[in-house]
């Protein structure tokens, strides 16, 4: 290495690497591995090269060494909008001392990677109640989100809400606000990433160019909005009980289930709809309604899975939630292993059990066979084509309210926020 340069590249400049074969640009990363040095390309990826190999490193750009304020600008006659940051990828940042990924901890760092949405927008207030991984948000954070939102949506100079979220467990947040939010007058939009910020393959930006969009447009209701696919086209509005994250990476990872998506968003504000939808009433008062009752399970129904399951639970949990087979079945008479009697000891002793499908597409059906329609005959309600994850957040929404088992089965087949769908989808 070429030891008389003016200053030595640290951890976070941007280099150029040249070795006898090629000359590689990217940032540097701290390296665990002394004979090596990393560095982090363009696309995201990081690569490792020999020292012995390289001839030259040249500083291109020092890292930022002072914290840069985003002066926001209001613009006259564009609407104003409240954003709502919990954490997730789409508020990290690449750690160049780790190489791996850190928490964005103001909304200065977040939005001076995506200047583009103040074009669309003014934002108002950008709340913070907490930075956590999706997998980490409980009931308690979904109630503090839901909070914040109605604040924000019966303040009359607020046209809509951008929640942005972790991916993993995103759509469980999305069923609980869609329940707990009342009389909703405009649209609440969840947003995500697959790949942080400062990745060029990132899908953060037009995620959250279509969101605002979404934001100030005629859906009054709970949406998530993300790539329709793993091109930068359009997004997908999709409805916030209708939609689950089918894919562990790719960035169209959330899909619409047994329902179309609302809406083509476009980043150049285009909105194409494709489903019906609650339209805006701005002159309408949210109200909360977020009590919401923990003491429930979800549980996947597996063959030669032992029924004592039920007996277990039923001691501990007042609802229950199974992903039986896909017309809703588990274990009958003609099984060495019987759930019937086990579930029917389980209702009798006031516990509450539904049945949705763990097939994710279609809907439970107790009228095909006569192993369901037993299951059904002892209590147990079907769900059609309610998804596993919604119907455990409106179970603890409902038995919040009633625990009497005609009153919870009326709820919970009453469609209160587009969770069921009485179309057949693909």
């Amino acid at each position: 290495m070429n030891k008389n340069e003016e200053k030595n590249p640290g951890i976070g400049d941007k280099v150029k690497i040249i070795t006898p074969d090629e000359e590689i640009e990217g940032t540097l990363i701290a390296s665990s591995e002394p004979s090596l040095v990393i560095i982090k390309l363009k696309s995201g990826y990081n690569i490792g090269i020999k020292k012995e190999n390289i001839i030259n490193m040249k500083l291109i750009e020092e890292a930022e060494t002072r914290e840069e304020k985003l002066k926001i600008e209001e613009k006259k006659n564009l609407p104003y909008i409240d954003i709502i940051v919990t954490g997730g990828t789409i508020s990290s940042k690449v750690d160049y001392k780790t190489g791996g990924v850190s928490w964005i901890t103001k909304p200065e760092e977040l939005f001076k990677f995506y200047p583009e949405i103040f074009n669309i927008v003014n934002v108002n207030e950008i709340k913070i109640p907490f930075m956590k991984a999706s997998e980490n948000i409980d009931y308690e954070d979904w109630k503090q989100i839901a909070q914040e939102v109605e604040k924000s949506l019966n303040n009359k100079n607020i046209k809509g809400v951008i929640i942005t979220h972790g991916t993993d467990f995103l759509h469980y947040t999305s069923s609980a606000l869609s329940f707990f939010l009342k009389n909703l007058n405009k649209p609440v939009v969840l947003t995500y990433a697959q790949r942080s910020s400062d990745r060029g393959s990132s899908d953060a930006k037009m995620n959250l160019l279509c969101s605002a969009h979404a934001a100030i447009s005629d859906i009054a209701e709970v949406i998530v909005v993300g790539h329709a696919s793993i091109n930068d086209d359009f997004c997908y509005a999709h409805r916030g009980t209708k939609v689950r994250k089918l894919h562990s990476s790719r960035r169209d990872a959330f899909k619409s289930v047994n329902d179309k998506p609302i809406a083509k968003i476009f980043p150049s504000g285009k909105i194409e709809i494709m489903n019906k939808y609650k339209k805006r009433e701005d002159s309408k008062k949210v109200k909360l309604d977020a009590n919401f009752n923990r003491n429930i399970f979800l549980l996947k129904y597996f063959p030669s899975q032992s029924p004592d399951i039920i007996d277990y639970l039923s001691k501990k949990y007042d609802g229950l939630i199974i992903e039986g087979s896909g017309l809703g079945h588990v274990a009958s008479k003609e099984s060495r292993e019987n759930w019937i009697p086990y579930l029917r000891k389980a209702i009798n002793n006031g516990m509450i059990i539904c049945m949705t499908s763990q097939t994710i597409y279609g809907k439970v059906d107790q009228y095909v066979y006569s192993p369901a329609r037993e299951i059904e005959k002892i209590g147990v309600i079907y769900l059609k084509d309610m998804l596993a994850e919604t119907a455990f957040v409106k179970l603890g929404y409902v038995l919040s309210k009633t625990k009497n088992y005609e009153e919870v089965k009326e709820m919970m087949l009453q469609d209160i926020a587009g969770e069921l769908n009485n179309r057949r989808e693909n």
